[in-house]
């Protein structure tokens, strides 16, 4: 199994802070009951619009703070899920069953610490990383 990433971008109403209906609320509260309920899910949330945020960029290993909003919502991210599947297609199935009318999901692999070669991970260093995500899912209760 591999985990992936279902990246929710933003639209206009999103980015507005605009909420959804207590209908869809209560659509996407099933929606994830579902996946929950066959293992599939391990985080889901969403976000609020950029303009309650910021971005840290970097130049010349020096971090610039720049205060959102930021224009191009569907260049943004609204929400996302991580779930577990045994592929893209897998994968691929759950975000096409998302109650949504409008709107894009992207859907991404999550690296393992096993996809990188031992001469850029180290078998300690692996080790050390998969030690501290063991000990994050132990705080975050699963």
């Amino acid at each position: 199994m591999a985990r992936f990433m279902m990246i929710v971008k933003a639209s206009e109403e999103s980015e507005a802070g605009v909420m959804p209906a207590k209908e869809e609320i209560a659509e996407m509260g099933r929606f994830n009951e579902r996946m929950a309920a066959a293992g599939a899910m391990l985080a889901g949330e969403g976000l609020r619009e950029s303009a309650a945020g910021a971005r840290v960029t970097f130049s010349g290993g020096r971090p610039v703070v720049t205060e959102g909003p930021f224009a191009g919502a569907r260049q943004l991210i609204a929400g996302y899920w991580v779930i577990r599947a045994a592929d893209l297609d897998e994968a691929l199935e759950w975000a096409r069953q998302v109650p949504f009318k409008e709107g894009e999901i992207e859907v991404r692999q999550i690296f393992e610490t096993s996809d990188f070669p031992a001469d850029v991970l180290p078998p300690e260093e692996a080790a050390r990383e998969e030690a501290l995500r063991e000990e994050l899912r132990k705080r975050a209760g699963g």
